[in-house]
C-alpha cells in the first residue's frame, strides 16, 4: 500500500470522528509505529491538515470543518481522470506504460464512489494512429532534453531518407501524431508523421531555439502548417450553416450570418484538406473565393462525376488482391 492510500485511510477515519492513531494504521495496513507515525506527520505538514490530539480519546481530530485533501471528491478531478483515460485511448497512447502508470496513480486519489463516473465519458475520433512506442518514447526524450533526433523517415511515394531534425512539438491532429521540428536535411521546419518514422534515436545537443520554430504551426487551416497563402471564403447553406457557425476551424476564423446562410472564412496555407472539408458538405457548401480555389473544386467534382458517369461497374469480385 502507498503513503497516499494510507493518509486518505487515515482521513475518512477522521472524518468519522473515530479518533485515529498510529495504531489504527497499524492494524489496517501492517506497518511500523515509525512508518504510521511519519504518514501522520505527512498528512499535517505537506498536506497541510489542521491535526490536533485528544488525550481522553487517545486519538486525532480535525480542528476546523470542511477540510479537503487533493483530489477529494471533486468532480473536476474525476473527469479529468476520465479524459485523460478516454484521450489517451483515441490518441493511440493508452499502452504506454507510463500512460498506465499516472492511471493507477491518479485512481487512488479519488474516492472509489466516484469512480464509475470515469465511465460516463466517451470520446471518438476517427483515423486514429497508435505511435510506435520506442520511436514515441525517443521523441519525448529529445524533446525534453533538448537533443537532436536520429531518424530514418519514409515519403509518401515510399522513398527513405535519413533525417537529423531538432523537435520542436508533437502534434495530434484528427487522431493522428506528427512531429514539427527543424530539419537540418532540408534546412527548414518540417512536419513529420510519425506513422512514416521507421526509427528514431536521441543525438547531439540541439542547436536551434524552440521559440522560434513555433509560431507557424497556427497560422493557417488545417495539418499544412506555415504562413497562410489566402483566405478561403465559403458559403454554407441549409443545414450545413448550422453546423458550421459553432464549429471552430481556425483562430482567425471569420464567422458572418448572411441571408443565404453562413459564411465562412478561414486562412489556408494548402489545398488538399480545405478541399476535403469543404466537399463533405456537398452542394450545402460553395467557395466563393479565391478563384483558383472554385476552380479546383469545379474540377474534382467534375473528375467525381465522369467516375460514375463513364467508368464500367467495379464489384469486389472484380478487384484484384494485393494477396493474390
Amino acid at each position: 500500500m502507498s503513503i497516499l492510500e494510507r493518509v486518505y485511510f487515515f482521513h475518512d477515519e477522521l472524518i468519522r470522528n473515530t479518533y485515529p492513531n498510529a495504531s489504527t494504521l497499524m492494524r489496517a495496513f501492517e506497518v511500523s509505529r515509525i512508518t504510521a507515525r511519519r504518514d501522520i506527520a505527512y498528512l499535517r505538514d505537506r498536506l497541510l491538515a489542521p491535526l490536533s490530539f485528544n488525550p481522553q480519546k487517545n486519538g486525532f481530530y480535525y480542528s476546523e470543518e470542511d477540510f479537503n485533501l487533493p483530489f477529494e471528491n471533486s468532480p473536476r478531478i474525476i473527469f479529468l481522470l476520465g479524459m485523460l483515460n478516454r484521450l489517451a485511448e483515441e490518441t493511440g497512447l493508452s499502452n504506454l506504460p507510463e500512460i498506465i502508470q499516472l492511471e493507477k496513480k491518479l485512481s487512488k486519489l479519488v474516492s472509489q464512489e466516484s469512480t464509475h463516473l470515469i465511465g460516463t465519458i466517451h470520446c471518438e475520433w476517427i483515423e486514429v494512429e497508435h505511435p510506435d512506442p520506442a520511436i514515441f518514447d525517443a521523441i519525448i526524450e529529445a524533446i525534453v532534453k533538448k537533443r537532436q533526433l536520429n531518424m530514418t523517415y519514409r515519403s509518401l511515394k515510399q522513398k527513405h531518407t535519413d533525417r537529423i531534425v531538432e523537435p520542436v512539438k508533437l502534434v495530434n491532429y484528427q487522431g493522428r501524431w506528427y512531429l514539427w521540428a527543424w530539419c537540418t536535411l532540408r534546412h527548414d521546419h518540417r512536419l513529420f508523421h510519425l506513422a512514416r518514422v521507421l526509427n528514431a534515436t536521441v543525438g547531439e545537443k540541439a542547436q536551434f531555439s524552440p521559440e522560434s520554430l513555433s509560431s507557424d504551426l497556427e497560422r493557417s487551416f488545417g495539418i499544412f502548417k506555415g504562413a497562410p497563402r489566402y483566405f478561403a471564403e465559403i458559403l454554407f447553406t441549409d443545414t450545413a450553416a448550422e453546423l458550421v457557425k459553432n464549429q471552430f476551424w481556425h483562430k482567425n476564423q471569420m464567422v458572418e450570418e448572411v441571408k443565404e446562410g453562413i459564411l465562412f472564412r478561414v486562412p489556408v496555407r494548402d489545398d488538399r484538406e480545405i478541399m476535403m472539408k469543404i466537399m463533405q458538405y456537398g452542394a450545402q457548401a460553395r467557395v466563393l473565393n479565391p478563384q483558383a480555389l472554385v476552380e479546383k473544386i469545379s474540377k474534382e467534382t467534375d473528375k467525381m462525376r465522369q467516375l460514375y458517369d463513364t467508368m464500367p461497374l467495379v464489384t469486389h469480385e472484380s478487384l484484384h488482391s494485393v494477396n493474390q
